[in-house]
Formats: C-alpha cells, sequence, structure tokens
C-alpha cells in the first residue's frame, strides 16, 4: 500500500491509500506497486487506472497530460486536467471528439496542427473512457 495524491491546477483532486496505478508515462504505460523505486516522468493523455488499498476498489479516469513523481511510497499526480470516468458525459465526449476531428480535417493554413492533434488526441480518450463506463 502506499499514498497516491492527484492534483490539478485548480485543486486538490484524488488523495487515498492505494494498491496499484497504472498510467500513461511518456514512453508508454507503468505500473505502480508499492516500494516502486524512485520516478519522475511526462505524462500524456490516456488511462489512469487505480486500485484502492481496501477492498481493491477499481477506480478509472482520463488524463490530458501532466508529470508523475513516485518516491519512498507516496506518488504524485501532477495534472493538466483529469475526470473521474463515470463523471464523463458520453454525448459531451463524442460530440467533442467530433468537432476535434473536423478542425484537423479541415486543416486550413492558419490551423496549428500539432494543437489539433493533440486535441483530437485528448478528445478520444476522454470519449473511450467514458464509454468504458458506459458499457459496464
Amino acid at each position: 500500500m502506499f499514498k497516491l495524491t492527484v492534483v490539478t491546477p485548480e485543486q486538490p483532486f484524488y488523495e487515498e491509500d492505494v494498491r496499484s496505478i497504472v498510467l500513461p508515462g511518456s514512453v508508454g504505460y507503468l505500473g505502480v506497486l508499492t516500494d516502486h523505486a524512485p520516478l519522475i516522468t511526462a505524462l500524456v493523455p490516456g488511462e489512469l487506472k487505480v486500485v484502492e488499498a481496501e477492498g481493491e476498489k477499481e477506480h478509472l479516469f482520463a488524463i490530458t497530460g501532466g508529470f508523475f513523481e513516485v518516491a519512498h511510497n507516496h506518488a504524485t499526480v501532477l495534472a493538466d486536467a483529469i475526470e473521474d470516468q463515470d463523471r464523463i458525459d458520453l454525448q459531451r465526449a463524442e460530440q467533442a471528439y467530433e468537432r476535434a476531428r473536423a478542425r484537423l480535417a479541415e486543416h486550413d493554413g492558419g490551423l496549428d496542427a500539432v494543437r489539433a492533434e493533440l486535441a483530437v488526441w485528448r478528445a478520444k480518450n476522454r470519449l473511450q473512457v467514458a464509454r468504458k463506463y458506459h458499457d459496464e
């Protein structure tokens, strides 16, 4: 068991004792258990999966990126933005994804293509996480 703290620029988001976490590091997904070696990495849009220490309750979050640090059985996620799976509105997530894809497809001269691709990536991630909740 170790302590997980998730914070956003606006506020603390989550703090619990957990059994494990899986999160989207900059070079791929990584899993963290008790007594993990010290590590700092950038995060990319993806799923943050948390298994709580008590009862093995599992939580799934959509994260847009940020940074992760673990040392001495304390893990910290500094998230750009994060949403609990069950709070994502599936219809709004689908609409956001379609808007982002359409914007990228237009690709006029004034479009920042990298920013547009990131918007598609983030929207697709939210949609995938939301669908997992609604398919349960």
